[in-house]
């Protein structure tokens, strides 16, 4: 290991993603959607359960790379307390929620104490960020969905996430991608995708905002516009996290896709964002 924090031999991440079995990935989306989907609209407390699994695997993911340089994150509690916090959410509301982060830190906290080589204070701190990074906008995705129409309003949330990635991907293809958004950290983002994200996003949910909440159009293209925007920081986040440890995927869960994180990262960024305009925009009756 360097002293910067770099696994010496770790591959580097080079140039745009590439390589993707796209058959494979399209048939991982089409049974995500379905996961989603059906549990959503069906039996409510299932589709909790859905996202309280995917957040321990996607906590999992992510203390396994931060292991790879160096830290010492205590997953057990981590992985407890960030799969909890959407279920409490949704059944306590935002204050479950803070108390449960509250207590998740501590309780990983707690649990790296009782090792007292390494580097304590690096290691609470990543263990903090995991938990508000990965179960924190997961509470906020469940409290999406705790009204009576919470079906209704996550689907226009990941509605326009999605759209936010595809129009983006698609823009950035057929118009080469010749300027860059930031090189440094993910070369195949562009200005050009980024554009494309935006105005697919925009048509979205306005779209989605209109006729599943019945909402006013500009409202839809607020919340297209923030998605567009909070869909980015999210995916060039975790860009330059994995940069920054070595690795392309989080994870090979997902053949096409990489790993749950990989999916995810748009999704958490996005999701208090979404909760925030949607709950101000259509307060729940």
């Amino acid at each position: 290991m360097t002293r910067t924090g770099r696994v010496v031999g770790a591959p580097r991440v080079r140039g745009i993603r590439a390589g993707r079995d796209l058959p494979a990935a399209i048939v991982v989306g089409v049974a995500l959607a379905l996961i989603i989907i059906v549990p959503l609209f069906t039996v409510r407390p299932l589709w909790i359960a859905v996202i309280c699994v995917a957040m321990a695997v996607g906590t999992y993911e992510l203390v396994r790379a931060l292991r790879l340089v160096g830290g010492r994150i205590a997953l057990p509690p981590l992985a407890a307390g960030t799969a909890a916090m959407p279920a409490v959410a949704y059944a306590a509301g935002t204050s479950g929620l803070v108390v449960t982060l509250a207590a998740t830190v501590v309780m990983v906290t707690a649990w790296r104490l009782a090792y007292r080589d390494g580097h304590l204070l690096h290691d609470v701190a990543a263990g903090a960020f995991c938990a508000a990074y990965v179960g924190l906008p997961a509470g906020f995705a469940a409290l999406l969905t705790s009204p009576p129409d919470g079906p209704r309003r996550m689907v226009a949330c990941l509605a326009t996430a999605v759209a936010s990635d595809i129009g983006g991907y698609t823009a950035g293809v057929l118009s080469g991608g010749r300027h860059k958004l930031a090189p440094n950290v993910s070369p195949g983002k562009s200005w050009e995708g980024f554009a494309g994200s935006a105005v697919t996003c925009v048509i979205v949910a306005g779209v989605s905002m209109a006729w599943t909440l019945h909402a006013a159009v500009w409202q839809g293209v607020v919340l297209g516009l923030a998605v567009a925007c909070t869909a980015t920081i999210g995916d060039l986040g975790e860009s330059l996290l994995k940069r920054d440890i070595g690795i392309k995927d989080m994870g090979t869960l997902l053949p096409g896709h990489g790993g749950i994180m990989d999916r995810l990262d748009s999704v958490l960024c996005t999701a208090p964002v979404a909760w925030l305009l949607i709950t101000a925009f259509v307060p729940p009756s």
